[in-house]
């Protein structure tokens, strides 16, 4: 089953000047398959165990249905209104010590009627001068105890004042998390969640950070090391989307303040591919900090913007999105269950970025010979139904475009990272929509 609950904004004429804007309540209900067709798709059986679901909030009317503390909705975002508390923040990754006022969000308990294992956060929010945002979940376990507030973030869309950063070493007796990922320990599953996000500025100033969505995605993932191929769908045999290739590996080298380039820099590069392909790179002016002679500087720029001072690297999935929903319209981390649902976003214009892993052999043509953990932009299908991709991993921005069997393709994609994507679009191009002989 792959659920998306509508949590979701009304439909707006403009976007904001920063990119971001609202998303509809159906187009977000567009993007779920629903329970009761869980093999209609087009896809094999095997899907029908995968429980995945996404939810998020984004509106003055959903976030009222959660708890405010110092802060309040105006115009579909979370912002400060009178602090509640003031918070001295000592930051271990080397900026001075600072004294911030805050407010905080508390959303309602959500229970996506599974018992889930893993919850990955996604939000979208700008946050100006010397201000960030902290993102927190906890879980209500099946004998019905409660973890505690899992910190998931600590965020900002810059590094001048404040160093983004997951926060490690943090578990109980129901879970733990590992850099952007919430895990049920072994026995566990968690029946519902619930989210804290806690808005801070410099003490004294009157600006806010602004969130305008929230949400996580939670699954509960079958055990199984291989998956049988997914029948192809709607988009085999179209022309693949106009994605820029940029190759992550013209970079070897590059700052290792932020990662050093090469072999760390997929998810970066692969961010900055779809953001090219909306027109929605980083000016000039923004990534004017690059040395000269660098290709492709807005790669650098999206590395230095994703980068974790904790994971000591620009692969953390939640502040990837994050970045994103900074360029363009909406973005989040969410699990597809197969290639057959890839191909409605594909065929929806909109690019699916895939977190792939495969031993050596296990992909053929691929420019590396195995990955621990890797991620590529999923951009067409032959007519055959197999996998056309920008894969940054190439020594070459001219050699990035690849094709990869479909069968091969979905077991690195699939059982190994639960076929999680990042899902990142504009204002022209809308999830898509159930079609009634594939939906």
């Amino acid at each position: 089953m792959w659920q998306v609950r509508t949590h979701s904004r009304p439909p707006v004429l403009a976007s904001r000047a920063t990119g971001l804007a609202l998303l509809t309540a159906t187009a977000l209900t567009a993007a779920l398959l629903p329970a009761t067709t869980a093999s209609a798709a087009g896809s094999t059986g095997q899907t029908s165990d995968r429980h995945v679901t996404y939810e998020q909030w984004t509106t003055n009317k959903q976030f009222a249905r959660g708890t405010f503390q110092g802060t309040r909705a105006v115009a579909g975002s979370l912002a400060i209104s009178s602090p509640v508390a003031r918070f001295t923040y000592r930051d271990p990754h080397g900026k001075p010590t600072k004294t911030y006022d805050l407010g905080r969000w508390i959303s309602p308990w959500r229970t996506p009627g599974y018992a889930f294992t893993e919850l990955v956060p996604s939000w979208n929010a700008r946050t100006p001068r010397d201000s960030w945002v902290q993102i927190q979940v906890r879980g209500r376990s099946e004998s019905g105890r409660l973890s505690r507030w899992y910190t998931m973030g600590r965020w900002a869309g810059h590094d001048r004042q404040f160093r983004r950063t997951s926060v490690p070493n943090q578990s109980d007796a129901l879970g733990y998390v590992s850099v952007d990922t919430l895990k049920a320990k072994a026995g566990v599953g968690f029946t519902s969640w619930q989210t804290r996000v806690t808005l801070l500025r410099r003490a004294g100033k009157a600006f806010s950070p602004k969130v305008d969505t929230v949400g996580a995605m939670t699954s509960r993932l079958p055990s199984s090391t291989t998956v049988p191929t997914s029948k192809p769908g709607v988009a085999s045999g179209h022309a693949p989307l106009d994605v820029p290739r940029y190759s992550q590996m013209v970079h070897r080298g590059h700052y290792p303040q932020f990662g050093n380039g090469g072999e760390a820099w997929c998810s970066p590069t692969s961010v900055s591919m779809v953001l090219g392909h909306y027109g929605r790179l980083p000016t000039a002016k923004q990534y004017a900090w690059v040395g000269g002679g660098h290709a492709d500087p807005f790669v650098d720029h999206a590395a230095r913007s994703t980068y974790d001072y904790s994971y000591r690297g620009a692969g953390n999935w939640a502040f990837s999105t994050a970045y994103a929903g900074t360029r363009t319209y909406h973005s989040f981390v969410t699990r597809l269950r197969d290639l057959t649902e890839a191909e409605q976003f594909i065929r929806a214009g909109i690019p699916v970025v895939a977190s792939v892993k495969f031993g050596r052999g296990q992909l053929s043509g691929a420019p590396i010979s195995a990955t621990n953990g890797h991620l590529l932009v999923i951009v067409g299908f032959t007519a055959n139904g197999d996998v056309v991709v920008n894969d940054p991993a190439a020594p070459s921005n001219g050699s990035v475009r690849r094709t990869y069997d479909r069968g091969q393709f979905e077991n690195a994609w699939v059982p190994k990272s639960g076929g999680l994507a990042y899902i990142i679009r504009d204002e022209a191009h809308p999830l898509p929509r159930p079609l009634a002989t594939n939906w």
